[in-house]
């Protein structure tokens, strides 16, 4: 049911925003289990938008060099490296002695030592905890498969690490607070559903960065206007799919009409749950979420705050009926008081 306030509730965006005879709301479904992080999405997107260069620094962050969503950047394939357990660790060297090289107590006191122990740069003293971990023997981390979760083998033959790859993009939200903020008009609901920048009509102000509960919309340097995902708003207009849905060689970036893409989404996190991958879960696909549902949503095998996502977000527009009239209720308040004042001065 559409609420009665288009700040916040399920909502038909494109209608809401005085559309007629509107086209079925096109988005991105990204089933991260399938992205395999060769970037093709970020070059397409920069070839077909003629997006500046970006991400030739080394960050440090595993091959992650574009480092997030940028003027400059309007795909991001983020890289997290998590070497850890995964809820489905193997016994290491099995049928093989599995005791440590020394006890736990035996290298706690080694580690008290200030003694030189000759290597470089050696173990630092004072560090038990160190000490014990190395005692413990050498840990396999392994590398990540070539197939997805589940499909290649069982969860027994699991290592205890693995790349999770996600390209991330605008959420091209229900209900976009970069829209509602925006005071030149610069930014507009299409006709498909999606928010589009239009920069020829951006003052810079600025307003809609700080609006976006996902951080998205970034100034450029030296130009000083919003940019940000399109969801190639000219190729759809002329019938044909998003530049990085079409240059996606896994199909992890999936285009078509939003419904659809939700019951895909289903059917493959319900397919992953059968082959072993519990963690499997959406991410703003809920049209009664914060925003209304997401344009852009997303399949992760993580907690959102893992891949840098908001866990709950909010439209940061939702109270504004709320601060207008709790703000006027103090101006009135405001002047009652003053000629009240001004009556009791005067008499």
């Amino acid at each position: 049911m559409i609420e009665a306030n288009s700040l916040y509730g399920p909502l038909d965006p494109a209608p809401d925003a005085g559309w007629t005879d509107a086209p079925p709301r096109m988005g991105f479904f990204t089933d991260t289990s399938v992205c395999i992080g060769c970037k093709a999405c970020e070059v397409a997107c920069k070839e077909w938008n003629g997006v500046p260069d970006s991400g030739f620094d080394l960050l440090g962050m595993s091959y992650d060099n574009t480092g997030a969503l940028t003027a400059n950047s309007w795909r991001h394939v983020a890289f997290i490296e998590q070497p850890r357990p995964a809820g489905h660790r193997t016994p290491p060297f099995e049928g093989n002695p599995t005791g440590p090289a020394a006890s736990p107590a035996s290298a706690a006191t080694a580690a008290g030592t200030g003694t030189d122990t000759g290597t470089d740069p050696g173990l630092p003293p004072g560090r038990p905890d160190a000490a014990t971990r190395m005692a413990a023997g050498p840990e396999f981390l392994g590398m990540p498969g070539s197939e997805p979760p589940g499909r290649a083998a069982g969860v027994e033959s699991r290592t205890d690490f693995r790349w999770l790859m996600m390209s991330d993009v605008c959420k091209h939200c229900t209900h976009a607070a970069c829209l509602d903020v925006c005071p030149t008009g610069s930014l507009f609901r299409t006709e498909f559903g999606t928010v589009v920048v239009q920069e020829d009509i951006c003052n810079g102000c600025g307003y809609c960065i700080s609006a976006c509960p996902y951080g998205v919309i970034d100034q450029r340097k030296g130009d000083g206007r919003a940019w940000k995902c399109t969801l190639c708003y000219d190729r759809l207009g002329a019938g044909m799919t998003p530049a990085c849905a079409q240059a996606c060689p896994t199909e992890s970036i999936q285009f078509g009409p939003l419904d659809e893409l939700r019951e895909r989404a289903a059917a493959r996190v319900a397919q992953l749950h059968d082959r072993g991958v519990p963690e499997a879960r959406l991410y703003g696909h809920d049209p009664t979420d914060g925003v209304g549902g997401d344009g852009a949503f997303f399949l992760l095998l993580d907690e959102p705050e893992v891949y840098g996502l908001p866990p709950d977000p909010v439209v940061t527009t939702r109270d504004l009926p709320k601060m207008w009239k709790r703000a006027g209720l103090a101006a009135l308040a405001m002047a009652a008081a003053a000629v009240a004042a001004f009556v009791g001065g005067a008499s």
